[in-house]
Protein backbone atom coordinates (compact mmCIF):
# COMPACT_ATOMS: atom_id res chain seq x y z
CA UNK A 1 0.00 0.00 0.00
CA UNK A 2 1.63 2.72 -1.11
CA UNK A 3 1.10 6.06 1.60
CA UNK A 4 1.12 9.47 -0.85
CA UNK A 5 2.98 12.48 1.27
CA UNK A 6 4.31 15.86 -0.01
CA UNK A 7 6.81 16.17 -2.58
CA UNK A 8 9.94 17.90 -2.56
CA UNK A 9 12.14 18.26 -5.64
CA UNK A 10 15.85 18.57 -5.69
CA UNK A 11 18.85 17.37 -7.74
CA UNK A 12 21.28 15.04 -6.42
CA UNK A 13 24.68 13.73 -7.80
CA UNK A 14 25.37 10.08 -8.18
CA UNK A 15 28.26 7.60 -9.04
CA UNK A 16 28.13 6.58 -13.16
CA UNK A 17 27.75 3.00 -12.03
CA UNK A 18 24.17 4.16 -10.18
CA UNK A 19 23.29 6.28 -12.98
CA UNK A 20 23.50 3.09 -14.96
CA UNK A 21 21.32 1.14 -12.68
CA UNK A 22 18.90 4.09 -12.61
CA UNK A 23 18.61 4.19 -16.81
CA UNK A 24 16.48 1.38 -16.64
CA UNK A 25 13.95 2.12 -13.89
CA UNK A 26 11.46 4.06 -14.85
CA UNK A 27 9.92 5.72 -12.07
CA UNK A 28 13.68 6.43 -10.20
CA UNK A 29 12.09 8.91 -7.22
CA UNK A 30 9.82 5.74 -6.43
CA UNK A 31 12.69 3.09 -6.64
CA UNK A 32 15.30 5.93 -4.81
CA UNK A 33 12.69 6.28 -2.01
CA UNK A 34 12.20 2.70 -1.62
CA UNK A 35 15.74 1.32 -1.47
CA UNK A 36 16.34 4.50 1.49
CA UNK A 37 13.12 2.92 2.97
CA UNK A 38 14.83 -0.46 2.71
CA UNK A 39 18.44 0.31 4.21
CA UNK A 40 16.75 2.25 6.71
CA UNK A 41 14.80 -1.21 8.05
CA UNK A 42 18.15 -3.28 7.24
CA UNK A 43 19.69 -0.74 9.54
CA UNK A 44 16.83 -0.89 12.13
CA UNK A 45 17.55 -5.00 12.45
CA UNK A 46 21.14 -5.03 12.59
CA UNK A 47 20.72 -2.55 15.61
CA UNK A 48 17.36 -4.76 17.12
CA UNK A 49 19.98 -7.99 16.64
CA UNK A 50 23.16 -6.08 18.25
CA UNK A 51 20.98 -5.83 21.16
CA UNK A 52 19.31 -8.93 21.25
CA UNK A 53 23.02 -10.59 21.01
CA UNK A 54 23.98 -8.19 24.57
CA UNK A 55 21.37 -9.15 25.72
CA UNK A 56 21.64 -12.78 25.46
CA UNK A 57 25.23 -12.93 26.60
CA UNK A 58 24.23 -10.90 29.66
CA UNK A 59 21.63 -13.59 30.62
CA UNK A 60 23.95 -16.41 29.10
CA UNK A 61 26.81 -15.21 32.04
CA UNK A 62 23.97 -14.58 34.77
CA UNK A 63 22.55 -18.44 34.17
CA UNK A 64 26.39 -19.47 33.94
CA UNK A 65 27.19 -17.97 37.62
CA UNK A 66 23.88 -19.22 38.99
CA UNK A 67 24.84 -22.44 37.81
CA UNK A 68 28.44 -21.98 39.15
CA UNK A 69 26.41 -21.35 42.92
CA UNK A 70 24.52 -24.68 42.39
CA UNK A 71 26.74 -26.96 40.71
CA UNK A 72 28.20 -28.01 44.03
CA UNK A 73 24.62 -29.36 45.09
CA UNK A 74 23.47 -30.93 42.45
CA UNK A 75 24.93 -34.35 42.69
CA UNK A 76 24.46 -33.73 46.33
CA UNK A 77 22.42 -37.24 47.66
CA UNK A 78 23.02 -38.74 44.15
CA UNK A 79 25.28 -41.90 44.05
CA UNK A 80 26.94 -43.10 40.98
Amino acid sequence: KEVYMSKTKFSISLPEEVVQILSTVKNKSAYIAEAKREKKRNEEKKRLKRKLEVAYKEVAEEDYELYKEWEDTLGDGIEE
